[in-house]
């Protein structure tokens, strides 16, 4: 197979901002790096303050006549941005997993996951309505008129390089507006092979425009002092995600925020267990366990605490750890030094306190970020990794013995973005989907992720939703208009 690199000309390895593809006004550059090897694969533009404007400048410019553009042609060009992405997925997914480290077959997914966001925006493109009707006293008319909210900008994060923004582009374009891009450093090249693939199909100039910067702090931040933004998309940590809330405010910028996870996955006595351990599977070690919506906390209740450990260390134990683009491997390489690292302290935090490790637990020796599948039990209360993101492949189990003390324990937590119940107990279920306080839960499956689903957390693991029809209202305002008509 060629280069997974061939698939990116240098040249669109630069900036995009408006029509064309450029250097950063300082020509200053940045590294990106293979995870599982440690080595450099490209250079890639720096952007900084001006190059951030400038994209705003492009941005606003295109933005009347983008949101005149007829729904049905906004539409035909998500549709075949779609088709382009599937036509295309083994070198996005090759590239994905060259710059993010995740295997082949994820990235392959990742990239199936993505793709869609552009054909179910395509389809609500021409559903945008309003409303006509008479007041409730009579002798005048309502009428509400939705339009798009202006331009946007996103701040996409490293461990879904394609799919969280494809999940914010495709909704803004659906909309009408215009969007500015920032990419997180780690993995800028799958949003610029994006940016090159809506190029090709036809997407206006300044409707799409990407810039890549080592300096995120201070370009996003000149974005959202400017009032020509009028909309935030943020994905990524909770403490990152209130920085930007705080700057977002002194433009009252509309703001969709998907930030940090804790998730915890119950396992009821009657659940069946076969279904139970694949979805925990799913939960904790998709996208290698660096996901908002991972599995941080696994509760089994203790009739089938020991059943269920035994079978699921036994599955954890049994994946293969390497490179990703490598044949037969399960987990690739963590994005760098520093996730390696901290999932190093947090083990090692729950060992101190007591907790024993099952599975892995040690990092390996030798070049690239890896963490092998770990599986802890009898883990304490007051074990970091309880109240924090792993964001890896491990996995704490914790014994409970009544629906009121796992609840408790679930929802001990800032965050609110998932939970996962497995029971065969219909009524049980509903009442954990009643009490958990998240913005989603998984029944019996550990895979919730869809575009036709509404995406979002709760307290502080974020604001508004994205996909399904939801989604898209996100990026709209509301006119209303009063109309006489005695």
């Amino acid at each position: 197979m060629s280069d997974p690199m061939s698939v990116l000309a240098p040249e669109h390895r630069r900036l995009r901002i408006g029509d064309a593809w450029c250097d950063a006004t300082s020509g200053a550059t940045f590294a990106v790096e293979d995870p599982a090897t440690g080595k450099t694969i490209a250079e890639v533009a720096d952007a900084d303050v001006v190059d951030g404007l400038v994209a705003l400048d492009e941005a606003s410019k295109a933005m009347a006549e983008w949101a005149a553009t007829p729904p049905r042609k906004r539409s035909e060009l998500l549709t075949a941005t779609y088709r382009a992405l599937t036509e295309r997925s083994e070198e996005v997914a090759r590239l994905i997993t060259l710059e993010m480290g995740k295997p082949l077959a994820e990235a392959r997914a990742e990239v199936a996951y993505g793709a869609e966001f552009f054909r179910w925006f395509a389809e609500e493109a021409v559903r945008i309505e309003g409303r006509y009707s008479t007041a409730p006293a009579g002798g005048y008319r309502i009428l509400t008129v939705p339009k798009p909210v202006g331009p946007c900008v996103f701040v996409t994060p490293w461990n879904f390089p394609l799919a969280m923004g494809a999940r914010k582009i495709a909704p803004a374009l659906a909309a009408g507006c215009t969007t500015i891009t920032k990419p997180a450093a780690q993995t800028p090249l799958t949003m610029l092979f994006l940016a090159r693939i809506m190029e090709e199909i036809g997407v206006p100039p300044g409707v799409v425009n990407v810039v890549t910067t080592k300096r995120s702090g201070e370009v996003v931040s000149a974005l959202l002092a400017d009032s020509r933004t009028r909309k935030l998309s943020f994905t990524g940590s909770t403490e990152v995600g209130r920085v930007l809330l705080r700057q977002a405010a002194d433009n009252v910028l509309r703001t969709s925020m998907e930030l940090g996870g804790n998730a915890a996955l119950i396992v009821c006595a009657d659940a069946d267990l076969d279904v139970a351990v694949d979805g925990a599977m799913v939960a904790k070690m998709r996208n290698i366990g660096e996901s908002c919506i991972a599995a941080n906390r696994i509760y089994v209740e203790e009739p089938v605490r020991e059943e269920f450990t035994a079978r699921f260390a036994e599955r954890m134990g049994a994946l293969s750890v390497g490179h990703g683009l490598d044949d037969g491997v399960d987990v690739g390489a963590l994005i760098d030094e520093a996730s390696v690292a901290t999932i190093d302290e947090l083990v090692a935090d729950a060992v101190d306190r007591g907790a024993r490790v099952l599975v892995g637990g040690e990092r390996p020796t030798g070049p690239g970020h890896f963490y092998p599948p770990t599986v802890l039990v009898d883990v304490p209360e007051d074990a970091r990794m309880l109240k924090t993101e792993i964001f890896g492949p491990v996995a704490p189990i914790i014994s409970f013995t009544s629906d009121d003390e796992v609840l408790a324990k679930a929802n001990d937590t800032e965050h609110g973005l998932v939970g996962y119940i497995f029971t065969r107990d219909l009524q049980r279920a509903l009442r954990f989907t009643e009490g958990l306080d998240t913005g989603m839960i998984g029944i019996n499956r550990g895979l919730i992720s869809d575009p036709s689903a509404p995406f979002g957390g709760v307290k502080q693991s974020g604001v508004g939703k994205e996909g399904s029809h939801e989604g898209i209202l996100e990026y709209l305002d509301l006119t209303y208009a009063a109309i006489d008509l005695p």
